[in-house]
């Protein structure tokens, strides 16, 4: 079957993207699924370094997630409070250990393995708190299916390159994972990530220094060098946060 033009496009996006970045480094293990799903609860809102302690604080403080179900959602908001927004939270990570020991006899998403990618998603929105980035993160670092989760820098970046033309999240994964090529969806979604945190950033995007500028479609492309001058481009960049 031909591809879409929308796959080839992708196609070339993650070798440009790739030639700039190369491969991403990933986990030579996969962490659990639970753990990843907590994690990326806590990660919601905040930076790494808050998000990944408050993490810790959970991992170093109970032996496993069993006992931490047993505790109400203000005590575990003691807990993770670091990352931010911890009575939401608090009661996400609550609410989804309680109906998963529940309705599974055990803490464990194991049985996901054997159901497909949209399943796994439907079966993880179904958890209050729980949306459609979380789980698809949850395929993509923990079960290591070929899914590309979009947060806020992965929208961005989608539209601008004109990848999707939408205004949610949700609707840009669905038009991305629909056109994904095999077996790219880490090193894709890694890199777009890069790409709108340190070039194609919210305001002022430094469009003349990036790899995407000759097939990208934003119309307002920011083509001038820093104050006019002619800059190595590379060495800008490593002084963009």
């Amino acid at each position: 079957m031909a591809e879409t033009e929308l796959k080839k496009k992708i196609r070339k996006v993650n070798h440009l993207l790739l030639k700039r970045f190369g491969i991403p480094e990933r986990n030579k293990k996969s962490p659990d699924p639970v753990d990843l799903l907590i994690a990326t609860i806590l990660s919601q809102n905040t930076n790494d370094r808050n998000s990944y302690t408050a993490f810790r604080n959970l991992k170093d403080s109970f032996r496993n997630w069993d006992e931490l179900e047993k505790l109400a959602a203000s005590k575990i908001e003691k807990y993770i409070k670091v990352a931010g927004l911890g009575q939401q939270k608090s009661k996400a990570i609550k609410g989804f250990l309680k109906k998963l020991k529940r309705e599974k006899g055990t803490i464990s998403l194991n049985y996901l393995n054997k159901k497909d990618n949209f399943d796994v998603i439907g079966e993880l929105t179904g958890y209050n708190g729980i949306g459609v980035k979380t789980a698809s993160c949850v395929l993509l670092f923990a079960m290591g299916r070929n899914i590309c989760p979009v947060d806020t820098h992965v929208h961005r970046t989608s539209n601008r390159i004109g990848l999707a033309n939408t205004k949610i999240p949700d609707k840009t994964f669905l038009i991305l994972n629909a056109n994904l090529p095999d077996g790219i969806a880490h090193q894709f979604h890694t890199n777009l990530i890069r790409l709108g945190r340190e070039i194609c950033r919210p305001a002022k995007p430094l469009c003349f220094a990036c790899p995407l500028k000759n097939i990208c479609e934003f119309p307002y492309k920011n083509l001038q060098p820093v104050d006019g001058k002619v800059t190595n481009h590379f060495m800008l960049l490593d002084n963009v946060s």
